[in-house]
């Protein structure tokens, strides 16, 4: 028996994706602001950085809830068929706009070397199409090793759960700030060791199986989620705000700039896990339990079907619309970097519904571009 839709899913990629064009058009900000003469308003960037540092993770979190939500753990798992599904919804796709990126950026810039066909797929293989697509590559790595996380889900319950957290954060403290291991120049353990952000899924197992375990057992989290909604809504803004301390201690005791604390207050940070724990608990809470306004629920609707073209083809968006400001000569200040997000947003957005729309007339447009398929 199917179980029933969850708006909740579709309403936080549509979240999720906001976020991530927001820590793009930070970085973008960040690019225009690395001189005494342009130093960058630490604010903005907490917003755009440091505040939306939830949204690669929680896709994690919402990928394996979706999975596991129709999964009937008693029958057998079927490696094959959950492969062949996958390749056609997420591999495909990510062959589709690498390639896409690769060439767009071949002829925009006159370079036509990544042309090569070992180019092309050193590119593939650690997802350097462009700067989006590493995610893509660490999601194919966790559906490949998929039985693992059937068998982990089995096993899993709340004390491990825990346990597991406080690994996750010692081990991605450990990896991220400690360890810095030796570049052997010129090799292929090089660029394993330089790329092992864009395909170690170890960094967000606990995220994963996290949403695996809830999606397992979502009664008892429906449970959870109604008897203890305040204290949900309380934790969030907690490790929202310690997220946020920690990158202005960073600034103001530590002294660092804003990017030097943007690359130190992330999301695999220990403040950074924990408040992606908190928001990924949080956003399924208020989704789920909270009626939205009629007027917001539309709106999160159509960020949610169109989330999946909308974070591959935003960079598009970033790159012309970055073109026209430098030919105009606007400089990204605050209200320009507003400006600058929202014309990403609303004009990927816009692009995304003519392509569903020409996808569903041309089917083979859909199926590259975000593996959806006519219904038989």
């Amino acid at each position: 028996m199917k179980k029933p839709r969850l708006a909740a899913i579709e309403y936080i990629r549509g979240i999720s994706m906001l976020g991530v064009v927001g820590i793009h058009v930070g970085a973008a900000y960040l690019g225009q602001h690395v001189t005494p003469e342009t130093v960058a308003n630490p604010h903005i960037v907490a917003l755009l950085e440091i505040f939306t540092r939830f949204s690669v993770p929680i896709f994690f979190f919402i990928s394996a809830f979706g999975l596991f939500y129709n999964l009937d753990l008693v029958k057998p798992f079927v490696y094959k068929d959950f492969l062949k599904r996958r390749y056609k919804a997420v591999v495909v796709p990510y062959v589709v706009w690498s390639l896409f990126y690769i060439v767009h950026y071949c002829l925009l810039w006159h370079d036509y070397n990544p042309l090569r066909p070992m180019k092309i797929l050193y590119a593939l293989f650690f997802g350097l199409g462009n700067y989006q697509l590493y995610f893509m590559v660490l999601l194919i790595w966790f559906y490949l090793m998929m039985p693992v996380w059937v068998w982990a889900v089995k096993r899993l319950n709340k004390s491990r759960l825990v346990l597991l957290l406080a690994l996750q954060v010692g081990i991605n403290y450990f990896l991220c700030f400690m360890w810095n291991p030796a570049m052997p120049e010129n090799t292929i353990l090089q660029k394993f060791l330089i790329y092992r952000l864009n395909y170690w899924v170890i960094y967000y197992v606990f995220i994963f199986l996290l949403g695996g375990y809830l999606a397992v057992h979502m009664d008892e989290f429906m449970a959870f989620m109604e008897k203890y909604r305040s204290k949900i809504v309380a934790f969030f803004w907690l490790t929202m705000a310690s997220h946020l301390g920690y990158y202005y201690y960073l600034l103001y005791v530590r002294g660092y700039t804003p990017l030097e604390g943007v690359g130190t207050a992330h999301q695999l940070a220990p403040t950074g896990v924990i408040y992606t724990l908190g928001a990924s608990v949080f956003f399924f809470t208020i989704f789920t339990l909270w009626r939205l306004p009629e007027f917001l629920r539309p709106v999160f609707g159509l960020l949610g079907k169109h989330s999946y073209f909308m974070y591959l083809a935003h960079p598009i968006a970033l790159t012309y619309f970055g073109f026209l400001f430098e030919d105009m000569g606007v400089l990204l200040n605050v209200p320009m970097t507003v400006v600058f997000y929202l014309l990403a947003v609303g004009a990927t957005l816009l692009l995304a519904i003519g392509m569903r729309k020409l996808g569903e007339r041309i089917p083979v447009i859909n199926k590259a571009t975000i593996g959806v398929y006519p219904r038989k």
